[in-house]
């Protein structure tokens, strides 16, 4: 089932879709699973929210994909290279990504995101699917320019608006098919199957599990395919994971404070 978090008024609510229209679900499924209150809303009178704020943190994954670590100009990991987001960084369908003043290279990559379930910790490669919650879709937002120059990525991937993420959580994912595709202004810019990734989500996640505790909620980042590029204002990003949903966002430059 696709899960929603979703805006109706000044109430925030969570949905499970059902074609053109959302079944609300008593809570947070984190919480409190999926029982119904028997309310259907339609998708037209609401407006959808980021699916999960992460509880603690957003991991992430860099160089999954060995073109993209080709592109950048780098080996193919051996292991792998594991960074954080804020969750501030975090918004959803439809809200702006904004371009920092302090960067004049923010790159769109487009990402398979994993929503976490339960309290994980040391998983093992065989057991930790079941820590995942669902599968949803995010845009890893970068400063490329500070990501180079920097040594520490916190920056050049910490920037609020820099983890779009929506618009639902795919609970039954196709672990052999999720194709992240990223168009710009409508131009199909990335096109990657996660059976191209260098280290599937069992090992990613019991690698991180091995050296912190993941969360209810937290979001692990899969990494993004080659064909990652510059945003600049005024633009439409768009990430896709077909019979998951499709994340749009608008590019705005920063407006003086």
């Amino acid at each position: 089932m696709r899960v929603t978090r979703f805006l109706q008024g000044d109430r925030i609510g969570y949905g499970v879709v059902d074609e053109d229209a959302l079944v609300e679900l008593v809570g947070d499924p984190l919480a409190t699973g999926f029982d119904t209150t028997g309310q259907r809303l339609a998708l037209s009178d609401v407006r959808l929210l980021a699916p999960v704020i992460p509880r603690s943190k957003v991991v992430a994954v860099g160089r999954n994909y060995a073109k993209h670590a080709a592109e950048m100009g780098n080996d193919v990991p051996t292991e792998p290279l594991v960074f954080l987001k804020p969750n501030t960084s975090v918004v959803g369908p439809g809200d702006a990504i904004v371009l920092p003043p302090e960067s004049e290279d923010v790159h769109f990559e487009g990402e398979v995101a994993l929503v976490i379930g339960r309290v994980a910790r040391r998983l093992t490669p065989e057991n930790a699917l079941g820590a995942v919650f669902g599968v949803t879709v995010a845009n890893d937002v970068t400063a490329r320019d500070l990501q180079r120059r920097e040594p520490q990525w916190a920056r050049a991937k910490g920037f609020d608006t820099f983890c779009p993420l929506g618009p639902a959580i795919e609970t039954e994912p196709d672990w052999d098919d999720l194709r992240v595709i990223t168009r710009l202004d409508g131009e199909v810019k990335q096109d990657g199957p996660s059976t191209d990734w260098i280290f599937d989500a069992p090992t990613v996640l019991s690698w991180i599990t091995a050296s912190m505790t993941l969360l209810p909620g937290d979001v692990v980042l899969m990494g993004t395919p080659d064909g990652v590029g510059p945003l600049r204002a005024g633009q439409t990003v768009e990430v896709e994971i077909p019979g998951i949903g499709t994340l749009r966002n608008p590019v705005v430059a920063q407006q003086a404070v």
